[in-house]
């Protein structure tokens, strides 16, 4: 049970944090011995972060279904993941066992991140489906654990000079679909990964909503700040540890 509640409690931080939940988690079951049904495990904890979205961004959600253009960037931005994600499936999930790729992918994030302190005072508060096309490309890119979905979806709407507050509400309104349909996708897997720990499973989602609620809040307080590049000194820092300490 603790196990999975340190899970829960990675998943909901990092998942928001633009750190790459994928890669904890991957880091975090090697470290406990862990060793199988990683992916499907990492899909059940992203239920409960699922949800904290959709209590954190209820109003935006709301006011999403009355807005036509929204409706279609979201859908654009969740094709070209989808597309991505299913065409280099069996890549993808080879990798979550894997700590070594990992960490040159949190090296990667660690970098875009840094490269944000440049672009804070953007001001553009819509996004156009050009921005779709390139938002959809890197979220399915940060399928890859290591590759922070949050991080490198902010980040490009900030490089396209999108301000701070549209970039954190688009990336992760964005995100609602391509979580959720990765989810279904992976079902049978997941179903897997319930049986004998059904209890540790549920009680770490729990863990991964509140905790995802938090991070949310800490996050968007950090963007409102300019301080987003302070995540990628981290995930360096992380990235070398275990690189060096972690097989």
């Amino acid at each position: 049970m603790a196990n999975y509640i340190i899970l829960g409690i990675i998943q909901g931080l990092t998942e928001f944090f633009p750190v790459s939940s994928s890669a904890h988690l991957v880091i975090m079951q090697k470290i406990l011995g862990m060793d199988s049904g990683q992916l499907a495990t990492s899909i059940v904890l992203h239920l409960g972060t699922i949800l904290a979205l959709c209590i954190f961004f209820f109003r935006d959600i709301i006011e999403a279904l009355f807005n036509l253009k929204l409706i279609l960037f979201i859908i654009v931005v969740t094709a070209i993941t989808g597309a991505i994600g299913i065409s280099g499936k069996d890549f993808f999930t080879g990798l979550f066992s894997q700590t070594t790729p990992v960490a040159i992918a949190l090296l990667v994030s660690g970098i875009i991140l840094i490269l944000t302190s440049r672009f804070m005072a953007a001001e553009r508060n819509n996004v156009g489906f050009k921005d779709a096309f390139i938002l959809g490309i890197t979220q399915g890119i940060a399928i890859i654990p290591g590759i922070s979905r949050s991080g490198i979806t902010i980040s490009t709407l900030l490089f396209r000079k999108v301000n701070r507050e549209t970039a954190f509400r688009i990336s992760f309104l964005a995100s609602i679909p391509a979580v959720a349909g990765a989810a279904l996708l992976e079902a049978k897997d997941i179903g897997f990964a319930l049986k004998g720990n059904f209890t540790e499973l549920a009680v770490g989602s729990i863990f991964s909503l509140f905790t995802g609620l938090i991070s949310l809040w800490v996050l968007k307080l950090v963007l409102r700040r300019a301080k987003l590049y302070y995540f990628g000194y981290y995930c360096i820092i992380v990235a070398v540890i275990t690189l060096i300490f972690i097989r």
